[in-house]
């Protein structure tokens, strides 16, 4: 059965009438979380630590080209990256950010159901951020929920924090969820005048309004990695499947001007 259909047969587990209305639903297969009646997570109940939105295996495509040991996740949803990352390795030291309680507490509630211990902050997560060191961050991974109320300007600090926190070694992940092609150019000439040191490679989601951007170091060698690299967490099946995603993705660390050509 399509998700579609399985997200149209849903019964209501838990509704919040805060600003930001926050839905708990599922069926006999799976159970999601929606902001805004938008869905943002959606777990297999029998696999929980399955991945079931194209946007989250984007985000997580850096896994193809090194072992991360340590992993800063901002925004946490339902969990699917957080569940996903413990099931991969407990070798990953991962620390996961988020402004609200209330999906703190609905996560535990709902969407942990293996019980999986990793470190759960309840902060914001640009000024949590900005107070880390750069030096024991190999991965910085930012899945925030964005309210069109903050507007465009918020991205773009949020960027600005991001990138700072990155060194050359590391790896940056950004989900822009909703946004137009003009607000997609901005950001993407941003990134290249911020982050010089870093490949950028942008991936549009197919049925999805999420736009995934990568930042991976420039002396990686993608091409040659992603088709012989040993050091690699990922299972042999998902590892072939995610080679064949690699190269939909469109790089512009070639350009050595302002990204402005519409998507």
């Amino acid at each position: 059965m399509q998700l579609a259909k399985h997200l149209a047969q849903g019964r209501l587990v838990y509704l919040s009438q805060h600003q930001d209305a926050i839905t708990v639903s599922e069926n006999d297969h799976y159970r999601w979380m929606a902001f805004n009646d938008v869905v943002q997570s959606i777990m297999r109940k029998r696999k929980p630590w399955q991945l079931t939105l194209p946007h989250h295996i984007a985000l997580l495509l850096p896994l193809l080209f090194c072992k991360p040991k340590r992993i800063i996740e901002l925004g946490l949803g339902g969990g699917n990256l957080t569940r996903f990352l413990r099931h991969l390795s407990p070798d990953i030291m991962l620390t996961t950010v988020d402004h609200s309680q209330e999906v703190i507490n609905y996560f535990e509630q709902y969407f942990n159901p293996d019980k999986v211990c990793f470190d759960l902050i309840c902060a914001d997560g640009m000024t949590w951020l900005a107070q880390q060191q750069t030096c024991n961050i190999d991965w910085i991974i930012c899945d925030v929920y964005h309210s069109q109320e903050l507007g465009f300007d918020c991205i773009i600090k949020q960027l600005e924090v991001l990138t700072n926190k990155i060194d050359a070694q590391a790896c940056l992940s950004i989900n822009l969820p909703d946004i137009n092609d003009h607000d997609i150019n901005l950001c993407l000439t941003v990134l290249q005048q911020l982050t010089p040191n870093h490949h950028i490679t942008y991936f549009t989601i197919p049925n999805y309004l999420n736009i995934v951007i990568q930042l991976t170091p420039n002396h990686w060698q993608l091409h040659r990695l992603i088709k012989r690299n040993k050091q690699c967490y990922l299972p042999g099946l998902i590892l072939q499947r995610w080679r064949d995603f690699w190269p939909h993705g469109m790089q512009l660390n070639h350009l050595r001007k302002p990204y402005n050509q519409t998507l």
